[in-house]
């Protein structure tokens, strides 16, 4: 929410530690049977991880290739440098509007094919959850609710894309990357 100042207000501390305590107990859970601190630290590590944060990397470089490939090389350092003051997904909103009809589809369609679903869990993230607690963790998409949801969202919003394609890539990220 923003400020009469101008700047943005973050998530309460409140529910940040609720957050935290969610995923905590979810790891402590899943360990019911054996546990060891270094186990709990790397599943932690894990289930706490923002899918939208890790994906959107890969995500912006292949955007920079994307608009190199293009002979825009300007576009690319804009896309280098812009990202890291702006969230992605916001820029991708800006570019349907000022771009070239043909070129913005271009973009999307071979994001599919060359970039992790980073689009597509921003924009399932954007329509199930509330500023400013917006985050989709591995811990919630460990959920078949979250993932059944994901997979109506993309049919709908996403209708030439194969749901469980975004969906086998959502589940291998710590192994899955691109080639581009």
């Amino acid at each position: 929410m923003a400020k009469p100042d101008g700047s943005i207000k973050g998530p309460e501390m409140e529910q940040v530690i609720e957050k935290e305590n969610e995923v905590i107990s979810f790891v402590i859970d899943k360990m019911k049977d054996g546990f060891s601190l270094d186990a709990f630290k790397k599943n932690y590590a894990y289930f706490s991880k923002d899918l939208c944060d890790v994906t959107e990397f890969d995500f912006i470089t292949y955007l920079y290739l994307f608009f190199d490939d293009k002979k825009m090389p300007h576009m690319a350092e804009l896309i280098k440098w812009g990202t890291l003051q702006l969230v992605t997904y916001d820029l991708i909103m800006d570019f349907k509007k000022v771009l070239k009809k043909s070129l913005y589809d271009k973009l999307i369609e071979q994001a599919f094919q060359m970039a992790p679903p980073y689009l597509q869990l921003y924009s399932f993230m954007m329509h199930t959850k509330k500023w400013p607690m917006l985050c989709l963790t591995m811990r919630e998409w460990d959920n078949v609710e979250t993932i059944k949801s994901f997979k109506e969202y993309v049919e709908v919003h996403y209708p030439k894309l194969k749901s469980t394609i975004l969906i086998g890539q959502v589940n291998n990220w710590p192994k899955y990357r691109r080639r581009v």
